[in-house]
């Protein structure tokens, strides 16, 4: 594994080469998340119970704060990182990989570090530039969040792994991982908020790692205590992914 660290740096600078990774890493959530801001700002009307139920008892722009933290680990997991392994082995990378002495775990350590790090990134310009901008609310639980955010960014590695071990081509990859990314963000906290969906849709985003994913940090994020029963099934989603990753990781 004395490769790994080696690998980890090559991996970050060729991910800042990558356009693509660059706009649904950073671009994009910010994109979404201050357009959200500008329409809905940070009021909150105390009188009015249906408001005060659907945005958690907040302003909007604090409900979409850690809503977005989970949807930039999200990108990093379903779009980044299947695609750089599927593009690897696509191009006969791994292969050469496994021809040098490289071991499976440490390319997949490289590329998980590098999605963390990313996500890390992604988390605190979105924590700082939201307060900055609209005065949003840091973290009432600091280190329950923190653990929140190391629990949900270690699923979407985990997922990332899976989906790169499981998708042969780039192209599949990049299809795959776009539609679960755009279906995840809609239904799971990113788009409308979830007191504003219908009965199915809420159902559906229950099936929904990013939906318990987002949950976690909000309820950590406003104060609420530390959600046991979707932290449960969050660590769930990463222990079937992660064994199914390594299980079925291939060189080519």
């Amino acid at each position: 594994m004395r490769a790994a660290p080696k690998l980890t740096w090559i991996e970050l600078k060729l991910f800042f080469r990558e356009p693509m990774a660059l706009i649904f890493s950073f671009a994009f959530p910010f994109f979404v998340m201050f357009i959200l801001a500008g329409v809905f700002g940070n009021d909150i009307d105390a009188n009015d119970p249906e408001s005060l139920r659907v945005w958690r008892g907040v302003g909007p722009t604090d409900y979409y704060v850690p809503a977005y933290v989970g949807i930039v680990m999200a990108s990093m997991g379903l779009i980044s990182l299947p695609l750089r392994l599927a593009g690897y082995r696509e191009r006969g990378v791994l292969r050469r990989f496994r021809a040098a002495g490289f071991p499976a775990g440490a390319i997949i350590v490289s590329q998980v570090a590098v999605a963390l790090g990313i996500a890390a990134v992604g988390a605190v310009a979105i924590t700082v530039s939201s307060a900055v901008i609209y005065g949003t609310q840091f973290p009432e639980m600091p280190l329950a969040t923190l653990g929140a955010w190391l629990l949900g960014a270690g699923t979407f590695a985990a997922i990332g792994i899976f989906l790169g071990a499981m998708l042969p081509t780039a192209r599949s990859a990049q299809g795959g991982g776009l539609i679960l990314f755009f279906m995840m963000m809609f239904i799971s906290g990113g788009g409308p908020p979830r007191g504003a969906l219908t009965d199915s849709m809420r159902t559906v985003s229950d099936f929904l790692p990013l939906t318990h994913v987002v949950l976690m940090l909000q309820d950590t994020w406003l104060g609420e205590g530390w959600n046991t029963s979707a932290s449960a099934i969050t660590a769930a989603f990463c222990a079937v992914t992660a064994a199914a990753g390594t299980l079925r990781f291939r060189w080519e």
